[in-house]
């Protein structure tokens, strides 16, 4: 697709993929870090800036030529030099971007002046686009998205597709059962992996490979992890080692704009088309109508240990999530089903009017819908329950939240069954469950069994009686 109606960018783009797929095809025995690989590096950056600064003269001789015509074109007495300044300052500003520090259509420097706009790491190293070419950018890129009928999904690495862990916090038990020389096979039809270079070691969670095959029919993927760059490049090798799902699409924290966030600023692609995928929804604070907050995946003893979780790990116990019905196979579904409500023909607005996040918002509270729920003692007393994430959170799935019973209440959520509102729904033959069924509906986007969540304290005879057998959400 054309990026502007001068392709001086889109020739940059192009010469750099090619560059970056040669130096991937590169014989793997020799270290990334070594002498000839950095000169090679910046003899290539060398040939990429100055071919744009050649297109770049070229293309001021076209735009001169034109301007000629509409006689606003430099003398012919003036040497070449002078009429590029010319041309310079009737073509920019604005600035559309910088390549290694100069203007990609004018050749302009950058520091002659504060240009407001990002820059894009990810893609070069050198490369930074001013705010209204981003703009134009993602404006092209959407309409090309659609065309294909896809969105943006930007997926989070640690906890949600993997889990990591530093050789020296390898446990005991973990230890005694191999899990060191395990990874150190590193077969490729695996998931078990030792990143060298690292010392530490990665597992691809359950179910991840198809599920990043079946995305990419949907969604033109990112990854996007405050991990360090390098790490963030070898972890999608593990996972992408065709390089076919990201190319040159994998953001990390140097590429964030504010510190401990993720912004969808550094993506090119409108909020109204992009979902997320995290397993921590603070980093998203200004996008979390895009987030679909993900069920952390703790395979190792030592993420189980960072998170305040003294049970054995998943490897410990030598089991892991089941692909059939695990995470990523949940979500998936759901993906499957926003894409489909999203391009929906029988949908009267135009597909470039549509937002993603409404149909995100709109799938979710199908969730809990038709459910009435009252909380026992499951707040502070000296706090408003409206206020507390759980209350919220049932109300995002569907649920219609209050505070007294009363005979349409579906649903008491207590810690304790002594309460009066506990005895309450069971005398009366209500859901009587503990707040963590609200947390399984909110990761599994789908109603849990209410009686694999029971309440502690409940008497054994009362258990016997079903008390919760056959009641039915209105």
């Amino acid at each position: 697709s054309s990026l502007s109606e001068d392709d001086d960018f889109a020739d940059i783009l192009d010469a750099e993929l090619e560059l970056a797929s040669a130096a991937d095809s590169a014989s793997p025995g020799e270290p990334p870090g070594s002498p000839s690989d950095e000169e090679e590096e910046e003899e290539e950056d060398l040939v990429v800036e100055l071919d744009a600064v050649g297109q770049g003269s070229n293309k001021r001789r076209r735009l001169e030529e034109h301007h000629q015509d509409q006689g606003t074109a430099t003398r012919p007495e003036e040497d070449a030099i002078g009429s590029v300044k010319d041309a310079q300052i009737k073509i920019c500003p604005p600035h559309p971007g910088f390549f290694g520090g100069l203007c990609f259509r004018c050749g302009k420097s950058q520091d002659e002046e504060d240009v407001p706009g990002i820059a894009f790491g990810y893609i070069h190293k050198v490369l930074r686009l001013g705010t209204s070419e981003m703009d134009r950018l993602r404006g092209s890129e959407v309409k090309n998205l659609l065309r294909e009928r896809k969105l943006v999904l930007i997926l989070d690495l640690d906890h949600t597709l993997i889990n990591s862990t530093r050789l020296h916090d390898i446990s005991s038990a973990e230890m005694d059962l191999g899990i060191q020389s395990a990874a150190s096979k590193n077969d490729p039809d695996g998931s078990l992996f030792t990143l060298q270079g690292m010392h530490m070691l990665t597992k691809l969670r359950p179910f991840v490979r198809k599920f990043l095959e079946e995305a990419s029919s949907m969604f033109e993927m990112y990854i996007y992890t405050m991990g360090d760059k390098a790490y963030a490049v070898e972890i999608a090798k593990l996972l992408d080692p065709g390089n076919v799902y990201f190319d040159s699409k994998v953001i990390s924290n140097a590429d964030c704009t504010q510190r401990h966030q993720k912004g969808l600023d550094v993506v090119l692609g409108a909020d109204s088309v992009a979902v997320i995928l995290d397993d921590t929804e603070y980093v998203w604070q200004k996008h979390k109508e895009n987030l679909i907050l993900m069920e952390r995946y703790h395979y190792f003893a030592a993420s189980c240990r960072q998170f305040g979780f003294s049970n054995q790990s998943l490897s410990e116990m030598m089991q892991d999530e089941r692909e059939s019905d695990g995470a990523l196979a949940t979500i998936l579904n759901v993906l499957k089903r926003i894409h489909t409500i999203f391009f929906d023909s029988g949908v009267e607005t135009a597909l470039s009017s549509r937002d993603v996040r409404q149909v995100i918002k709109r799938v979710r509270q199908e969730v809990l819908q038709g459910c009435k729920l009252v909380f026992s003692r499951v707040f502070p007393s000296d706090c408003h329950p409206q206020d507390q994430i759980m209350w919220k959170m049932a109300e995002q799935l569907g649920a219609v939240c209050c505070s007294e019973v009363d005979p349409s209440v579906t649903h008491v959520v207590a810690v304790h069954a002594g309460t009066e509102k506990a005895r309450w729904a069971a005398v009366n033959k209500k859901f009587l469950l503990h707040p963590r069924w609200i947390e399984a509906c909110n990761y599994r986007w789908h109603r849990q069994p209410e009686e694999d969540f029971p309440v502690p304290g409940l008497k054994e005879d009362k258990g016997k009686e079903k008390v919760t057998e056959d009641a039915t959400c209105n």
